[in-house]
């Protein structure tokens, strides 16, 4: 019987000819990701009574959620970190300014076809996109991790999520995913491999593949996953001199669920608070007053994000009392707007250019939101006090749409802008 890409990759791991759905295995991770959070893991590491990291080189440590420091604390805990790298020869450590771990991550190598990678943050399915079965763990089991270089797992049940059709003006992979995540529900995936595939899948840049197994976290998966193909390696040469071995599921796998969508007719969509499964047409919210626009995040703060929004805000002003906040997800990224003229354009439209990191998304200490205030943002997640206030309201869409609301004041269909 054919087995699926969590199948055939947690076998490999495991040392084993075949698994089954539900079957509980040990594997090695090829990385394990970290970031602000690895002071209070590391802490968790030493009451294990381990002096070292059993294996330095799977780790990776970014700073990215707090950067700069903001508080007092936030410094005192990239102070521990540092050490930490430093004690324990860490030598995959990322400081404040590189980024978004979750960009961060593929950028320098560390996300291949066929890898196992576990992190310590619940959008680690984002690295599916490399071909990868990536997942997120939490910290007790980052700690152990550390102390053991292994880990066990459950193979979970998959899904097999094929778009077709073709790519109406206006529609991205961000809006396919809210319109398969408000279908199924935030937990119409709980503890399931997502595969995406099919012609629109196909044809996707890897950019729009990371959204789309970003947000599988947002449905409740343990991972998503796109397959590696020559888009894959295209994007990969020069970043990495790592072997990797593709993983592909059998075609006679089998799957829990095989879901079709054709987007054929998609209109823009949009994520009404507080969760991300509330989903309708950018039609049924259009006019909507926000007070605040974002785009970024490791959702969506990637170079093509900022060129649709640059291509609707080129020579324009972006409406008053709006905020229009632009946060590349890494330094890579950043330089690389820079060279295309792009920040020139969107900071020529009113927006303020955030250093690389998770900035407002989390509302730590950027883009704060005051009570009764609304924002629409590309980010994954619109939870009650999700941007800093409980009080406030935060609707999700894609760079396109968000960059049109931010010229109107309101929520706007970028169709009209493009």
């Amino acid at each position: 019987m054919g087995q699926t890409f969590a199948q055939k990759i947690l076998a490999r791991k495991a040392g084993l000819e075949e698994v089954e759905p539900g079957q509980i295995v040990t594997v090695q991770p090829d990385k394990l990701l970290t970031h602000d959070n690895t002071a209070a893991i590391a802490k968790i590491f030493r009451e294990i009574g381990v002096e070292r990291v059993a294996r330095p080189e799977i780790n990776v440590i970014v700073l990215d959620h707090v950067v700069p420091a903001a508080t007092e604390g936030h410094a005192t805990n990239h102070q521990q970190i540092r050490r930490f790298v430093e004690e324990q020869g860490i030598t995959h450590f990322y400081d404040v300014g590189e980024g978004i771990c979750h960009q961060v991550l593929p950028e320098k190598g560390h996300a291949l076809p066929g890898y196992l990678i576990v992190g310590s943050d619940s959008h680690t399915p984002t690295h599916g996109a490399f071909g990868a079965f990536a997942a997120g763990i939490g910290r007790t089991e980052a700690a152990s991790v550390m102390a053991t270089g292994e880990i066990w797992l459950m193979v979970p049940h998959s899904f097999r999520v094929v778009v077709k059709g073709g790519l109406p003006k206006g529609v991205y992979s961000k809006d396919i995913v809210l319109y398969i995540i408000g279908d199924l529900g935030a937990d119409g995936a709980d503890y399931r491999s997502v595969e995406f595939a099919g012609p629109v899948v196909e044809e996707m840049s890897i950019a729009s593949r990371m959204v789309l197994c970003n947000m599988a976290a947002e449905m409740g998966a343990k991972a998503g996953v796109v397959e590696p193909d020559e888009k894959t390696r295209s994007w990969l040469t020069g970043r990495t001199s790592a072997d990797f071995q593709e993983v592909f599921a059998d075609p006679d796998a089998t799957y829990e669920r095989v879901i079709e969508y054709d987007v054929t007719e998609l209109d823009p969509q949009v994520a009404r608070p507080h969760t991300v499964d509330n989903m309708v047409p950018i039609t049924e919210v259009a006019g909507i007053r926000i007070d605040q626009a974002f785009i970024g995040t490791c959702t969506n703060g990637r170079l093509e994000d900022f060129r649709v929004a640059a291509r609707i805000l080129r020579g324009r002003r972006i409406a008053p009392n709006t905020r229009l906040l632009i946060l590349p997800a890494s330094r890579e990224v950043l330089l690389a707007a820079l060279a295309d003229g792009i920040i020139a354009d969107l900071v020529t439209a009113g927006a303020v250019v955030l250093n690389p990191g998770c900035g407002p998304c989390l509302g730590a200490h950027q883009g704060v939101m005051a009570p009764g205030e609304v924002t629409l943002s590309t980010a994954n997640r619109n939870f009650k006090g999700r941007m800093g206030c409980k009080e406030a309201e935060i609707y999700l869409a894609s760079p396109a749409a968000v960059a049109a609301s931010a010229l109107t004041g309101e929520i706007a269909d970028p169709r009209e802008f493009l």
